[in-house]
């Protein structure tokens, strides 16, 4: 049997409440798990700051001690000294320090009623709630880890019920007091009782080394009788106060903890929150719909579990967002296979990457949750408004900024706090292109549930939830949904603010106004009399310029497409190299592998059997270093005829390994007779090299959704026009998504592999070539999504 120390107590406290927000928040809590009908009262009564006690303290024990210098101050001295510093505002509590002070008429009498007086401040949380009895103080109340609340929670989960009964459940909140001081006094009373139940709490005796936690006589006792008959409630008091509050700290507390306590977009009844300094009431800054107005985008979302399995609905909003744009509306449903492949991705992938091992039975274990983001371009709020209204704007926004987390419309620390950067917002805003959307410029919060989301539980030193594969998808869903956002805002920039006219050089057009500019000046050397030659002179100087300039001009703007052109091969080159790079790792683990098996085995044919193991890795090697070759530079930009049905036969073989160990059945069509194109090949490898990292990709996602799936490949080379039409039996692309896969910076994969660049360049190469590659829209799988690429290979020998 284990025994516990006295001073295991104040360790709890101290590890478990580590701030004066979530020491108030737990109190708070109690009080509206109380039913309190009136929310909770906060009341600070300070007659004398902390920091001015110690001062007074050491200057009075400077005295006692008779030191002979200068700091040493007379009796009347130090008591007008410490009258100062008393607030006035205080009432009756002043009184009181003012009468002790002036009643002490030697060092050690001042210093005992400055210790009165320091005991005379005091932090009261006060509710309307249910109360305790007697009964309860000693049984409940003095229980640290009591289950009396857990096992409500747990039948209200059984029972299928939609909101907890009550926000705490730990039993160990009520030790959020001795944060804040070392005294604690408890009244409490219920409806049907006719005196109060008191507990008084000395915290102080605990931190005896020699004493047992039972060697602390704490008792409940009775109480005075009720004013009020039929009133219920419970008042905790604290004193002996170890911070220095005052009034501008009370202040700060309201505007940065107690305005965001509550969920302030929600409906929660019981919410109200009082704070008092002195008897005076403390404003608690309210959200106000109309500032939320001012945002220049949002995105609503919605997580819910249907009988098809998990969905995301988001409802992107653009209404200003840096230029004159019209309103943008977008909605869209993030399907269950969307959600495997973005927010969890192929298992080996997780490995690799050393992410946390997510399992997909995790997106419906999560259970559903909403959420809110608000974006503020704070570099143009600053138009169109007053500087007082500008002004007000962003101390608002400096205030509300980031991502706050409520649990059944109550704040889950820290998440959101000045420090807290939990959805990586400000890392990923640093490395994404287009708009920053970072902790500064998003006002939001998430809502969760205890009952809805189970498996979401707070650590328990109330630092966050605990991590696991719920909180995982939880996160990266927000952040999808951000990322999503973002998108919105560049494909909007692209189309309106960026789009510019295609600029067409038309050599027959300036050579016409040459010719024309010459006959003009014939013209006028025949009718212009001879001593106004230079004039002629002058002219035809002025056509040499213009046909000078217009020669740069030609030679400029094919020195830019040819370095558009080699941007376009040098970020396909990037992509293909992340490939080789993947399966020459993989290789060489492989090929690791095996050698360190070869240590172990020592029988002829088990040594041959891994020696070929390890010649078809580097043969699968080999093959891909074959294929990189015609992605150089200059090898992509030289066009060329060549063998479509070879070429297509050396990049498949080049990833038998790949799909044998993928378990995909390659079906691959061929027409009767050979397909002879003149185009530049590294660009048509870099085209089926993404389609096929594509359908691997999803296949995998898919695989590991259904258990009895059996990936298919199908490749379908054709001649006249010369296209290959690429398709699998993946989840294919759904209509939400079917006019952005080929966007740039677009991606449904997993964070890790979210780059939104692999159809992109795949596009612009086949274009280049003077193809296309598009989505057939005629062909659907059999949940109606787009499934089949379509892959013309154009351009002509000159």
């Amino acid at each position: 049997m284990f025994k516990v120390t006295a001073r295991t107590i104040l360790e709890l406290g101290s590890e478990l409440i580590s701030s004066d927000a979530i020491a108030f928040y737990e109190l708070i809590k109690n009080g509206i798990d109380a039913g309190s009908k009136n929310g909770v009262s906060i009341n600070f009564d300070i007659v004398l700051g902390r920091r001015d006690y110690q001062e007074s303290r050491s200057q009075i024990l400077g005295a006692l001690k008779g030191r002979e210098d200068n700091e040493v101050l007379d009796l009347n001295e130090l008591k007008e000294i410490l009258s100062r510093k008393l607030n006035t505002e205080a009432g009756l509590l002043w009184d009181r320090a003012k009468e002790l002070i002036d009643g002490a008429d030697t060092y050690a009498k001042l210093l005992e009623a400055l210790e009165e007086i320091d005991a005379l401040s005091s932090i009261t949380i006060s509710d309307t709630g249910s109360g305790m009895s007697l009964t309860e103080l000693d049984t409940v109340f003095l229980v640290i880890g009591t289950s009396s609340r857990k096992s409500e929670i747990d039948a209200a989960i059984a029972g299928g019920r939609s909101r907890a009964p009550f926000l705490g459940e730990k039993g160990i909140g009520r030790l959020s007091a001795m944060r804040l001081g070392n005294h604690l006094a408890v009244r409490t009373t219920r409806t049907i009782d006719k005196t109060y139940s008191l507990i008084d709490i000395d915290w102080s005796a605990f931190d005896d080394a020699s004493k047992m936690i039972e060697d602390i006589d704490v008792k409940p006792r009775i109480g005075p009788e009720k004013d009020i008959p039929d009133f219920s409630g419970t008042d905790i008091k604290i004193s002996k106060l170890t911070a220095d509050w005052n009034e501008k700290r009370v202040d700060r507390l309201a505007i940065d903890d107690f305005s965001l306590l509550v969920n302030p977009l929600g409906t929660v009844s019981g919410q109200r929150i009082a704070v008092f300094w002195n008897g005076k009431r403390i404003n608690i800054r309210r959200l106000e719909k109309s500032f939320l107005s001012h945002a220049n985008a949002l995105v609503r979302g919605k997580y819910r579990l249907t009988d098809a399995g998990p969905e995301l609905e988001l409802r992107i909003e653009l209404n200003n967002i840096g230029f004159e744009h019209a309103h943008e509306v977008s909605i869209e449903t993030a399907t269950a296979d969307v959600l495997h492949g973005a927010l969890v991705g192929p298992k080996a992938k997780r490995r690799r990457m050393n992410k946390r091992d997510l399992d997909y039975s995790a997106l419906d274990r999560v259970g559903p949750f909403d959420f809110e983001l608000y974006w503020f371009n704070r570099s143009v709020q600053r138009k169109g408004k007053s500087t007082g209204e500008y002004h007000a704007l962003r101390n608002l926004l400096d205030q509300w900024m980031g991502v706050r987390l409520y649990r059944d419309g109550f704040r889950v620390y820290p998440y959101g706090s000045e420090d807290d950067d939990w959805l990586e917002l400000d890392k990923t805003a640093l490395a994404s292109k287009g708009y920053a959307l970072n902790r500064i410029q998003l006002v939001g919060q998430v809502e969760i549930g205890r009952l809805l989301n189970p498996q979401l539980i707070d650590q328990t030193n109330r630092e966050g939830l605990r991590q696991t594969p719920e909180e995982a998808i939880l996160k990266e869903t927000v952040q999808f949904a951000v990322e999503r956002l973002r998108d919105e805002m560049n494909r909007v920039t692209k189309e309106q603010k960026d789009a510019k006219e295609l600029f067409i050089v038309d050599e027959t057009k300036t050579a016409d106004l040459e010719k024309r500019m010459k006959t003009a000046i014939r013209s006028i050397r025949k009718i212009l009399p001879s001593e106004q030659r230079e004039v002629i002179q002058e002219l035809e100087l002025m056509r040499e310029e213009f046909a000078r300039y217009a020669a740069q001009a030609r030679e400029r703007i094919a020195d830019m497409e040819k370095d558009a052109g080699q941007m376009l091969a040098m970020a396909g080159i990037g992509l293909m190299v992340e490939v080789v790079a993947h399966e020459l790792t993989r290789s060489a683990e492989d090929a690791l592998d095996v050698l360190n098996s070869l240590k172990r085995k020592t029988v002829p044919d088990e040594i041959r059997r891994r020696l070929e193991s390890l010649r078809a890795s580097m043969t699968s090697i080999s093959r891909r270093l074959r294929i990189l070759d015609p992605l150089s530079v200059t090898g992509r930009q030289r066009k060329e005829r060549f063998n479509l049905e070879e070429l297509l036969n050396d990049i498949l073989e080049a990833h038998d390994a790949q799909f044998e160990r993928h378990q995909v059945k390659l079906t691959l069509l061929l027409p009767e007779r050979s397909v002879q194109v003149f185009a530049v090949k590294g660009m048509v490898v870099q085209v089926l090299e993404n389609l096929i990292s594509n359908s691997l990709y999803w296949l995998d996602v898919e695989k590991q959704r259904k258990l009895s799936f059996r990936p298919e490949l199908t490749i379908s080379l054709e001649d006249n026009p010369p296209r290959i039409r690429f398709s699998d039996n993946g989840p294919g692309v759904s209509k939400h998504y079917k006019d952005r896969i080929f966007d740039l910076f677009f991606s449904l994969k997993d964070k890790s592999r979210r780059r939104g660049l692999g159809l992109y360049i795949a596009r612009e190469a086949a274009e280049h070539n003077g193809g296309a590659l598009v989505l057939d829209p005629d062909v659907l799988n059999d949940e109606g999504r787009f499934s089949t690429f379509d892959y013309r290979i154009g351009g002509e020998e000159p």
